[in-house]
């Protein structure tokens, strides 16, 4: 890769990196070696600079995508289960509960595909952002918590 290329990739807002400006690979003798020289990269450069870096998405990060949405409907998948036990096989508390499984299992399944495609976008963009969502989890575990204090509710007070 030649200097003026290297200059194209890492770009200091607008400054190229002059020739004191670079490192060069141990034994590579300079820019006279096959692989050139590197611009340095943001520990060396001045506070307040941006150092604009083409991001390289890898395909592994897509499948990771996919394997988070595949464990989400996985989880949808086993809360709708027990959801459907409860309405076939319950009492009346049991299929209120399982009413409200139900709910929240098509909840989940509609949060797993939002976020899947909002990462997805993100990605396509090359977003350099954090990608995780720390209040749906959250938000999901206090609504089973509800819903489990209901039915022990109902089924002591119907019992």
């Amino acid at each position: 890769m030649s200097m003026n290329a290297d200059a194209n990739i890492i770009a200091v807002q607008g400054h190229a990196p002059s020739h004191d400006e670079r490192l060069s690979f141990a034994g590579q003798g300079g820019a006279s070696g096959s692989y050139g020289s590197v611009p340095f990269t943001a520990r060396h450069d001045q506070p307040g600079k941006r150092i604009a870096v083409p991001v390289r998405v890898e395909p592994k990060v897509f499948f990771a995508n996919e394997r988070t949405f595949l464990s989400w409907l996985n989880f949808a998948i086993v809360l709708g289960s027990l959801a459907l036990g409860l309405l076939n096989f319950g009492d009346r508390t049991g299929k209120i509960a399982g009413a409200a499984f139900t709910l929240i299992a098509m909840f989940v399944m509609v949060y797993a595909l939002v976020l899947f495609q909002w990462r997805a976008e993100r990605i396509r963009q090359r977003d350099a952002g954090p990608y995780d969502d720390r209040r749906g989890p959250t938000v999901l575990v206090g609504v089973l918590i509800c819903a489990i204090l209901v039915n022990f509710y109902l089924r002591f007070v119907h019992s």
